[in-house]
């Protein structure tokens, strides 16, 4: 039998359902004092109820936006599953290539964490050449956390990071030593704009996206919050858009406004027309 969690446990998940949408679920719980262990020992408290009682001394104080930010998983790293980066560059990105009726591209990274899966996409089409010369390429990058937004824009690493996917020839290509760090090329942090955002409150998103990254997000939330984010994933989409969730990720069933592309993992392919104001219309006849 499961024990009931703490007070300290149901306040905490209680503040990062409230301000993410994340539930802490049965599997996170046992993490969570591991990772708020830092900041606990940061601010010289002794426990989890020692943090709570802080937060609630202060509750607009900048203590809950840290708290909030260290129980979030802010796992990435460069060509993460490199096998869904080599449908993009060798099946996604040609096909929206050759289908586009203008030179535009727009991309949208949806829960991009500390920019790795951002950098990859830039660094990938660096990499294919020629083929998009004059064309007008926008990545947009957003995440809940400003903490992992401010990261990065830096595009700054360390060694670790570097040592995780990243292939050599794009490091010696892209990246430069700094202290004990490595610097990204000004021209790939160029190409990207990193954004705070909430996918289930959009205030920086607009217009529809050819290419939607969304990977390891959706299954942080309840069904209903689910449903809510793939709706707004819809609303940016456009008919032919392409959208990349997490390996084991799924869209809710009441979402019919992507379909799965069979040939290709954990891509799916909006296959009708969305409206970006209001509900998601049907096809016309």
């Amino acid at each position: 039998m499961i024990a009931p969690p703490g007070r300290a446990i149901q306040r905490l998940g209680a503040w990062l359902s409230q301000h993410t949408g994340q539930t802490l679920s049965e599997s996170r719980r046992w993490r969570i004092e591991t990772s708020l262990r830092p900041l606990i020992r940061a601010r010289g408290l002794d426990t989890l109820d020692a943090l709570v009682a802080a937060i609630e001394r202060d509750p607009h104080g900048p203590l809950l936006a840290e708290t909030i930010d260290a129980m979030l998983n802010h796992e990435s790293s460069f060509f993460r599953d490199i096998g869904v980066f080599r449908a993009i560059e060798e099946q996604v990105l040609p096909r929206l290539h050759d289908e586009a009726r203008d030179k535009t591209l727009r991309i949208w990274c949806a829960g991009c964490s500390t920019g790795q899966e951002a950098y990859s996409l830039a660094m990938m089409l660096r990499r294919m050449g020629a083929m998009w010369d004059d064309w007008r390429i926008t990545i947009m990058a957003t995440d809940v956390s400003p903490v992992a937004i401010e990261k990065a824009r830096s595009g700054r690493y360390p060694q670790m990071d570097m040592q995780r996917g990243l292939p050599i020839n794009d490091l010696l290509r892209w990246f430069k030593p700094i202290e004990d760090d490595w610097q990204i090329a000004d021209e790939i942090r160029g190409m990207i704009s990193f954004q705070t955002d909430n996918l289930l409150d959009l205030k920086r998103v607009n217009g529809a996206f050819a290419l939607i990254l969304c990977r390891y997000v959706l299954f942080y939330f309840p069904e209903a919050l689910r449903q809510k984010a793939s709706d707004e994933l819809a609303r940016h989409a456009r008919q032919g858009t392409y959208l990349v969730l997490g390996a084991g990720e799924m869209l809710t069933g009441g979402n019919a406004a992507f379909s799965n592309c069979k040939e290709l993992s954990c891509i799916y392919v909006a296959d009708r027309p969305m409206t970006l104001n209001g509900p998601i219309g049907r096809t016309a006849s």
